[in-house]
């Protein structure tokens, strides 16, 4: 066979995230630097590319979504691809071994904190300096689809916000899950592909993801505040990840088959 099943797919999700608990900080610090620039990187190509298509989203903009849904992947391609850490797939891969008590709710908040914080280090340096800081929005028609796409974040109710945001890390953490299954880097991308793409198209809310659309369009001169940023769209878009990710990926396969693992057979 030349892919795994979910329950070695869950398996090594908790592995990882064992290992990751246990790095020194630095390493740590580095590779969650390195994962929030990536996903920026992802947000990034979609502005440039699905920005630049004003005419096409007027006669049909599903088709930028898709193209923007098919894009974005590519970010969280690289987290998985090159060891980079994520927050939002942290919430899922940490709750394996925490529920299988092979470390504790301190050391899962300690390290989902650190992710977080350095995942919006990575992100900004995306947004800010090779991004706004080298003139990318500050032209037409770039410019106000960023814009007019963060506008629209910050222009939600917490509920809708908080919503979407499990919808969007229930996808992204089974993105990542599906991508355990594979033991190559195209079957791995493929895997890791499809649901991010889903949840790009339907307009979902990813927390990492909006720390570098929302502050980018802030620095290109957005009237978007700081405050508004992180009241109506990061605080509610963060809880939802984090349910989505911990209860509807982490939590749901633990039971399935890391609760009382079933017994693996590669043949079936």
């Amino acid at each position: 066979m030349n892919y795994y099943t979910p329950a070695e797919a869950a398996e090594a999700f908790r592995i990882t995230a064992i290992n990751k608990s246990k790095l020194p900080f630095l390493h740590f610090a580095i590779a969650a630097v390195l994962g929030g620039a990536f996903i920026a990187l992802g947000g990034l190509l979609t502005v440039m590319v699905a920005g630049g298509m004003p005419e096409t989203g007027s006669a049909n903009p599903g088709l930028v979504k898709f193209v923007a849904g098919a894009l974005f992947p590519v970010g969280l391609i690289m987290v998985s691809v090159t060891g980079a850490d994520l927050f939002t797939s942290d919430c899922a891969g940490l709750a394996f071994p925490m529920l299988k008590r092979d470390i504790t709710v301190m050391n899962v908040a300690k390290v989902l904190l650190l992710s977080y914080l350095f995942n919006f280090v990575g992100a900004q340096f995306i947004a800010f300096v090779l991004s706004a800081n080298v003139g990318l929005f500050d032209k037409e028609p770039w410019q106000s689809y960023l814009h007019h796409y963060s506008g629209a974040k910050v222009n939600q109710d917490f509920a809708r916000v908080f919503v979407k945001g499990i919808g969007a890390n229930w996808l992204v953490c089974l993105g990542m899950f599906m991508g355990y299954t594979a033991n190559d880097i195209i079957g791995k991308s493929v895997a890791i592909w499809i649901p991010i793409m889903i949840f790009v198209v339907l307009g979902y809310e990813h927390s990492i993801a909006n720390m570098f659309f929302i502050p980018a369009a802030i620095y290109s001169g957005a009237d978007i505040t700081w405050s508004g940023f992180l009241a109506k769209n990061l605080f509610p878009a963060t809880l939802g990840n984090i349910v989505g990710g911990m209860l509807l990926v982490g939590t749901v396969y633990w039971y399935l088959f890391l609760h009382q693992p079933p017994k693996i057979d590669r043949h079936n």
